[in-house]
C-alpha cells in the first residue's frame, strides 16, 4: 500500500459512514497522464460537517464525485455505510446512490416543470415510495426548510435561495447517510447564502452528517472541521477551535 492521510485520528468503526482507502484516480496514459487522486485516505464519521478547500486541480472535485458515486477510483477501496463500493455494477450503484446520499449543488437542478412538491417527491418515485406516502414527506421536508407556503410553486416563482432550499428538500428525502453540497451557496447573495448556511446548521444539529466544497472561508467556518487539499492529497485539517495541522499530525 502507498502513503496514506487519513483526515482524523479516530478509529474505523460502525460509526463511520464514508471511507476512502488508499485511493488513486488517473485521467489519460502515458504522456497526458494525470494523477486526480494520490493514495488519498479519508474517512467521514457519523454526524460530522465537513468543509473541503483546496484550489483548482487540488482534487477535492474528484473525491467529492467518488463519495458521491458519481465516479470510480482507478485503485483503491470505498466503503459508504458499511457497503463495500468499488464493484457493484451500475444499477447496484445507482441503486446505493439514491438510498445512502442526498446532493446540493450550485446550480439547483430542478426541473422547471415541476411544483416544489413534485420536484421534492421525484427521488422517492425511484426508492418505490407510495404516491401518498411521498406527498406526505414531501410536505415535511419542505416545511423543514421553511417553504411550506410555497408547496405548489414552480422554479420560475422562487427566489434562489427558495430554490436552493428545494434542492435541499429533495436531497434530504430519502434520510441519507451522507449529504454532500457542492459549493451550494456560489450562486447566493450574501444574505441568501447565510439564511442556506442556518438549515445546514439545523440539519447538522438534528444529526445529518454533512461534507461541503466551498471556496469560500467564511462559509467553511461553518462547519466543525476543514479538509484542505493539495496535489490529489489532504494537506491537513483545520478544527473549529485549532490551527491547520498537516496530515498525519
Amino acid at each position: 500500500m502507498g502513503p496514506t492521510q487519513e483526515s482524523s485520528g479516530r478509529q474505523p468503526g460502525h460509526d463511520t459512514v464514508a471511507q476512502l482507502i488508499d485511493i488513486r484516480k488517473v485521467y489519460g496514459s502515458g504522456d497526458t497522464e494525470v494523477v486526480a487522486l494520490d493514495h488519498l485516505s479519508f474517512r467521514v464519521q457519523r454526524g460530522d460537517y465537513l468543509a473541503v478547500m483546496g484550489a483548482s486541480g487540488s482534487g477535492k472535485s474528484t473525491a467529492m464525485n467518488i463519495l458521491g458515486c458519481l465516479d470510480r477510483p482507478t485503485t483503491g477501496s470505498y466503503v459508504l455505510n458499511g457497503t463495500p463500493v468499488e464493484h457493484l455494477d451500475d444499477d447496484a450503484l445507482a441503486d446505493l446512490r439514491n438510498r445512502e446520499l442526498g446532493f446540493v449543488f450550485q446550480q439547483f437542478h430542478l426541473l422547471p416543470q415541476l411544483t416544489a412538491l413534485e420536484n421534492v417527491m421525484l427521488p422517492m418515485v425511484y426508492a418505490g415510495v407510495t404516491a401518498g406516502e411521498r406527498r406526505t414527506r414531501a410536505q415535511q421536508a419542505l416545511t423543514r426548510v421553511g417553504l411550506d407556503k410555497r408547496l405548489h410553486n414552480r422554479p420560475n416563482q422562487l427566489s434562489g435561495g427558495q430554490q436552493q432550499r428545494v434542492a435541499i428538500a429533495r436531497a434530504i428525502i430519502n434520510q441519507p447517510a451522507l449529504l454532500l453540497a457542492d459549493e451550494p451557496t456560489g450562486a447566493l447573495d450574501s444574505n441568501t447564502t447565510r439564511e442556506v448556511l442556518e438549515i445546514f446548521d439545523e440539519l447538522h444539529h438534528q444529526g445529518i452528517t454533512l461534507v461541503m466544497v466551498t471556496h469560500e472561508h467564511d462559509v467553511a467556518e461553518r462547519a466543525e472541521r476543514t479538509v484542505v487539499f493539495r496535489d490529489g492529497r489532504i494537506a491537513g485539517t483545520l478544527n473549529a477551535e485549532a490551527e491547520l495541522h498537516p496530515a498525519g499530525h
